[in-house]
């Protein structure tokens, strides 16, 4: 993967045929941050749950129509210390004109209306090393792989290709604080051909009215466990999202069909595969004085045995003061099977335009369910943040 980098920025530096004398040009962006955050758990014993600082640097390098991109972290993590070091995130040459944009490399690629939610949005993993307390584009693994895409006016027609697929990263060390335990893990696919991922998006933007139609032939990236044992099966996702503006509303919805999908659980033989339906709503409300208000409900039907039912929804409230130099938010996810809850509240300062103090409170409450294993992680975080 980085010799394509390479291939890509030694052909933007190589001459071309005769072109307009701004075309011509090399191009070279530079930008990124420096962040540092640091949570305190409000629960006994009151130990540090997180403490890491990084500097976060972007490097756009183009000529004509033809360029690389390169993102990566150097990470100093005094509670994990094997996050620690240099970390590669994208690392991608495309070339990009009027109709085609064409990226290969490393690369997150995200899909569907949903907003922190994964219904088609499936192609990118998820580091959950420290679960969802980071902001949520950091928690996206980049994949190996290609993307083609052609647009036009009114619609965009995308196809993947990713010949070696990466998968979710769980925090099973008990030396984290927000493990959830050893996991065995059944040997991931072989690198071979066959096991490739690959799928498209046929999207529209009409009047009134965006919606897309995907495709995609892939892995479930966080394990099964069936008898104890971490598994990873083929599956086929076939998927649909729209998104109508109505006034001060913007209502989504979104549908994702898991064709022999593999489950969880006990027994004999192999893992049991079933399709199952998961469907999201959605509505956004801008009602003007910087306030948005966001809800969405998500539901998984599984048709196996008994069937399964589960529900999931968030709710989103944020409010900007002081000429928007304030920014108060509060994004709950909801465990609505069996009651449990997890908030961040967050106070984003802006002391000016490269300088932010964050401050929050990550609010944990269940007994049983997705969040029980966390019920005693609710805990108080400070970042301050430094973009150039």
């Amino acid at each position: 993967m980085r010799s394509v980098v390479i291939i890509a920025l030694l052909w933007c530096l190589l001459p071309h045929p005769a072109a307009a004398q701004d075309e011509d040009s090399l191009s070279v962006g530079v930008k990124g941050f420096v962040d540092t955050y640091h949570a305190l758990r409000t629960d006994a014993p009151n130990d540090w749950m997180s403490s890491r600082s990084r500097v976060r640097g972007e490097v756009t390098i183009e000529r004509n129509h033809i360029g690389a991109f390169i993102s990566a972290n150097l990470v100093h993590n005094a509670i994990l210390k094997d996050r620690s070091g240099f970390q590669l995130r994208e690392a991608y040459a495309y070339y990009s004109n009027n109709h085609w944009d064409v990226r290969v490399g490393r690369q997150i690629i995200t899909w569907g209306v949903a907003d922190a939610l994964r219904l088609t949005d499936i192609i990118s993993p998820m580091d959950y090393t420290e679960f969802l307390a980071q902001d949520y584009d950091d928690i996206r693994i980049p994949e190996g792989g290609l993307r083609l895409r052609y647009s036009h006016e009114k619609w965009s027609l995308e196809a993947i290709a990713i010949p070696v697929s990466a998968y979710f990263e769980l925090p099973t060390d008990e030396a984290n604080p927000w493990s959830v335990g050893p996991i065995a893990i059944d040997s991931e696919p072989k690198h071979r051909l066959y096991n490739m991922e690959y799928g498209g998006r046929l999207s529209f933007f009409l009047s009134g009215i965006d919606f897309s139609l995907s495709a995609l032939h892939t892995w479930n990236k966080q394990p099964v466990l069936y008898n104890g044992l971490g598994e990873y099966r083929r599956m086929t996702m076939l998927g649909a999202d729209v998104s109508i503006p109505i006034g001060q509303f913007v209502v989504r919805g979104e549908a994702a069909e898991y064709l022999d999908e593999a489950q969880s659980g006990t027994g004999s033989g192999q893992v049991p595969r079933a399709s199952s339906t998961n469907i999201l709503a959605a509505i956004d409300w801008y009602p003007g004085s910087d306030w948005t208000l966001s809800a969405q409900y998500a539901h998984k039907y599984v048709a196996l045995g008994e069937h399964r039912n589960t529900g999931l929804a968030t709710f989103r409230i944020s409010k900007e003061l002081f000429h928007n130099t304030l920014a108060l938010q509060s994004f709950a996810y909801i465990d609505v099977t069996n009651g449990g809850i997890y908030n961040r509240f967050s106070a984003d300062y802006a002391l000016n335009d490269q300088l932010h103090a964050i401050v929050g409170y990550d609010f944990f409450h269940a007994d049983s369910g997705m969040f029980n294993v966390y019920r005693h992680n609710s805990e108080l975080w400070l970042k301050v943040k430094y973009s150039f």
